[in-house]
């Protein structure tokens, strides 16, 4: 059974970066991840791609064909993969049992009211596969109580319109302390607690919408969003390997994903984490780490996995005393994630 995780989000919002950081992750960890290029105008991404649909239709020929603009040709091309399913089909056929990332358009209309994408990931559930919406938003969002709300209410419609597990998730957050100070911490807007308190700060950012009518919109979408109780959110700096760890295990509940097919043979010390309940951090840990002590925490980080690099070469130096060259365990295939800095290795098909 193979699972998968369909990558959303705003343009800008890092879902192509988000990608590539988390292919390698997964490969640093044993778990064969393979990427698949949703998006007709991304002809240049940065990770190895393994299914692209601009080898089925592209941007540029739809928008020069049919006299369409850029969104409009984005729409067409997701309905013409739509009609064309036996092509992805028999792609991913080719993966296997590989788990599997989708990089979608930033299009917001293909998942707030477009049915075509929806459409496409009820026909892989249906071919056995366990998926999850990862929906990224700019941690920046946090800066400005309009935009916040905005992207509470553009996650709330995502997750009604896409029916799937679904995990929101502020990207960049190590970018979080050199903005402005927030006027609450950190869990009350991961939590998305009671918007009602945001009310005077969203007055304080648009005087001039300081009315009754709009006082009354703005209370009207805070109570919506609280009866629905849907929507919080997780935070990432795809750069950070805790950060990754944590928001993978969260991922992996929701999907209901089990260790084994997919894993390597050898546990590193980034698989033993994965399996480690007591590494997850709560909400005041956050705050802490990215807000109030970053600096501290950026430190302590760079020395652990200083010796962590030092306790790995002693490894290796022991294993080539021990007669077995280069280190790697008998009958096992070395592979190397290329700046993880981690030893994987995975048994050999026979």
């Amino acid at each position: 059974m193979p699972f998968g995780q369909l990558v959303l989000g705003s343009p800008g919002a890092g879902k192509s970066t988000y990608c590539d950081g988390m292919q390698q992750f997964m490969g640093a960890i044993g778990r064969q991840c393979s990427v698949v290029n949703l998006d007709p105008a991304n002809d240049h991404t940065n990770y190895p791609c393994a299914l692209d649909i601009r080898d089925l239709v592209t941007l540029e020929e739809i928008m020069a064909d049919d006299k369409m603009g850029p969104n409009g040709g984005i729409l067409y091309a997701l309905e013409e993969l739509e009609n064309n399913m036996e092509w992805l089909e028999n792609g991913l056929k080719e993966l296997g049992e590989d788990y599997v990332l989708f990089d979608c358009p930033g299009q917001v209309e293909l998942y707030t009211h477009h049915n075509s994408l929806r459409n496409i990931f009820y026909r892989l559930q249906k071919l056995g596969y366990r998926l999850v919406v990862v929906h990224l938003s700019d941690c920046f969002c946090l800066t400005q109580p309009s935009l916040y709300i905005s992207n509470v209410l553009l996650s709330l419609r995502a997750m009604l319109q896409m029916d799937l597990p679904h995990i929101n998730v502020l990207t960049k957050i190590d970018k979080i302390s050199s903005y402005d100070p927030l006027p609450f911490n950190l869990d009350y807007y991961t939590e998305v607690q009671d918007l009602r308190y945001l009310m005077p700060s969203l007055d304080a950012e648009s005087p001039a919408l300081k009315k009754g009518k709009f006082t009354k919109l703005n209370e009207a979408v805070a109570n919506m969003v609280e009866q629905f109780g849907l929507v919080s959110f997780e935070v990432l700096a795809v750069e950070n390997k805790k950060s990754m760890m944590y928001l993978l295990r969260v991922i992996d509940r929701a999907s209901g994903y089990v260790f084994g097919g997919a894993e390597g043979t050898n546990d590193t010390v980034w698989q033993v984490a994965m399996r480690n309940e007591s590494s997850l951090p709560d909400a005041l840990d956050i705050q802490e780490r990215w807000i109030d002590n970053k600096e501290e925490y950026d430190e302590m980080e760079r020395k652990e996995e200083e010796e962590q690099e030092k306790l790995r070469a002693e490894q290796a130096r022991a294993a080539e005393e021990a007669g077995l060259g280069d280190g790697s365990v008998p009958g096992v295939a070395p592979q190397f994630t290329s700046g993880s800095g981690i030893r994987v290795t995975r048994k050999q098909k026979t």
